[in-house]
Parts: C-alpha cells; sequence; structure tokens
C-alpha cells in the first residue's frame, strides 16, 4: 500500500515551505549573473566554484528526477525503507535542480564572453571533476549489471553533498585571509540562507505527518545540504556583518562592488 498524507494542513504548508524555499535558493543565483551582465566582466569570480557548482547540481538533478519520476526506483526504495515511507523528493527538488543546472551553465557560458582576465580552472579543480565523473561511470556500469539504481541515484546525492562541502570551503577562506568580504553579494547568501532552512523545515513537516524520521535517513543527501547550506551562510553572515564589515563608501555599484583584477580566487555563494 502506498502512503499517503495523514493531514491536508500539514501537506499544504510541506508544499508551501517547498516552493518558497525553491524561490529562494533560484533567485540566489541571479545577482551574480546580472553582476557579470553589468561589468562585462567575471574577473573575480572563481571558475573552479562554477564547475564545481555545475557537478553538484547535474549530480543532484539526476538524482531528484530519477527517484520522482521512476516507479521501477520508487519501488526499490520502498523495499529498502518500507511500503508506508513517502518518496522524500518533492516536484520543487525537481524544479530546483532543473533551474539550477541552467543556471549555472548559463553563468559559465558568461565566463567564455566576457572580460576574465587571466583567471582560469585550475587542475585540482580539473582533477576533482574528472574523477567525479569517472566514478560515476564506474558505477554507472556497475549498477546496469545488477539493476541497482537505487543505489546508483544515492551515489549521485553523496556526490553533490560533497560538492555542496566542497564549493563553499574557497570564499570562506578567502574572506578570513582577506580580512573582508567586498566583492561578493550577501543578497546571494541570505537567499540561499532562506532556502536551507525552509528546506529543512519542510522534511520536518513531513515527518511530523508520517510520525517517522525514516524521510531524513532515507534521502540523506537533502538532509546533509540543508545543514551544509546553514553551517556555510553563517559563517558568511558572521564574516560580513560582524568580523569584516564593508564601509558604505566600499559598497559601490548598488550593493555590487567589483573585486580588484588581481584577486583571483573568489567563489560565489
Amino acid at each position: 500500500m502506498s502512503s499517503s498524507w495523514n493531514s491536508v494542513g500539514l501537506e499544504v504548508l510541506y508544499q508551501v515551505l517547498g516552493w518558497v524555499a525553491f524561490f529562494a535558493w533560484s533567485f540566489s543565483f541571479y545577482p551574480q549573473v546580472f553582476l557579470n551582465y553589468k561589468r562585462k566582466s567575471v574577473v573575480g569570480l572563481n571558475f573552479d566554484f562554477l564547475v564545481l557548482n555545475l557537478t553538484k547540481h547535474s549530480s543532484y538533478l539526476i538524482y531528484n528526477a530519477a527517484l520522482f519520476f521512476s516507479p521501477f526506483i520508487q519501488r526499490q526504495y520502498h523495499e529498502q525503507y518500507g511500503d508506508k515511507e513517502m518518496i522524500p523528493v518533492a516536484a520543487n527538488d525537481v524544479a530546483f535542480s532543473l533551474h539550477a543546472v541552467a543556471l549555472t551553465a548559463f553563468t559559465l557560458f558568461q565566463v567564455f564572453i566576457y572580460e576574465r582576465g587571466n583567471q582560469k580552472v585550475s587542475k585540482v579543480c580539473v582533477s576533482i571533476t574528472a574523477i567525479v565523473w569517472t566514478a560515476a561511470i564506474v558505477c554507472l556500469i556497475v549498477a546496469l549489471s545488477k539493476s541497482s539504481w537505487l543505489w546508483l541515484i544515492d551515489v549521485f546525492n553523496s556526490t553533490q553533498v560533497g560538492m555542496t562541502a566542497i564549493k563553499y570551503i574557497p570564499q570562506a577562506v578567502m574572506n578570513f585571509r582577506r580580512k573582508s568580504t567586498i566583492g561578493w553579494s550577501i543578497g546571494n547568501i541570505l537567499l540561499d540562507l532562506t532556502g536551507g532552512v525552509l528546506n529543512f523545515g519542510q522534511m520536518g513537516v513531513q515527518s511530523i505527518d508520517q510520525h517517522t524520521l525514516v524521510n531524513f535517513y532515507g534521502n540523506i543527501g537533502k538532509t546533509l545540504l540543508s545543514l551544509e547550506v546553514v553551517f556555510f551562510d553563517v559563517v558568511f553572515i558572521i564574516q560580513h556583518y560582524v568580523l569584516y564589515p564593508i564601509k558604505r563608501d566600499e559598497n559601490a555599484d548598488n550593493g555590487y562592488p567589483i573585486l580588484p583584477i588581481e584577486v583571483k580566487h573568489v567563489a560565489a555563494a
């Protein structure tokens, strides 16, 4: 027997939280895109961040779309976690992932058409990306032989969690070393934090309705994603407002200050 909601009110709240989180996370991509367009330059935007972020969101899209649309994978999920457990992926998760891949790809396109100085993708980033996708191909071959599709998408889910942690670290370290957050939009972080908190709240609502915590560890990637987002965004907010506050005369360009060209490694949030 398939699972269903026990409370209509909680189901509505679940959908509302999910879609508000979707819009918050989705809008968080635009400040960087608009800044690049306004400056006609991507100098100061870390290209490693973009490449790692594309891998992260592509992996998350594969997981979300496969679990949401595939009856076969859903059946494997129920066999592992129980028939009464709800699928821990909502329509807003798929929509967000699709939008994130598109916006990240568009930002990479801006790298090719706008001034980029002497910046380039690092060898470390290239190596990480190559290893991740090579491992994904190997896992695909293994899954084909055993029809372990739930296991395969769990691999992609784990990949996006790892990429999320990696992509945030360079920005936090750079802010610490420079003792400044100039050149990076706090708007991205505030929207990102909003999405993370609401995403976690959405999972909590489902747990309350189903009287179980299975959706938290059944979709451990979504759980860890929300926790990572909240943790790093709080770090960034403390850096921006407490440790390295920006003076009014430094906050130029309508809140999107331009980073000096000699600074090469800046990751967008």
